[in-house]
């Protein structure tokens, strides 16, 4: 069964809820399926959802790739 985009109106009310920000700068929300959703100052970019395991994933991969560039790259 596939689920139902989240209207633009719960996004907003799930990244306005200060219960998915751990200590104010971690997203964290299950039922939040985006993978980088906006950060808490949205003209500031985008963060991971900690909650979403292929974002996690991802974030991890990233910063595996960069520290292993610049260890060979030294």
């Amino acid at each position: 069964m596939k689920q139902d985009k989240p209207s633009q109106e719960t996004l907003d009310r799930w990244h306005q809820d200060p219960n998915n920000w751990i200590l104010g700068i971690f997203y964290f929300n299950r039922e939040d399926p985006r993978i980088f959703p906006p950060k808490r100052i949205a003209y500031l970019g985008w963060t991971v959802n900690f909650a979403n395991t292929y974002s996690v994933s991802i974030f991890l991969a990233l910063i595996t790739t960069a520290i292993l560039v610049a260890f060979f790259y030294n």
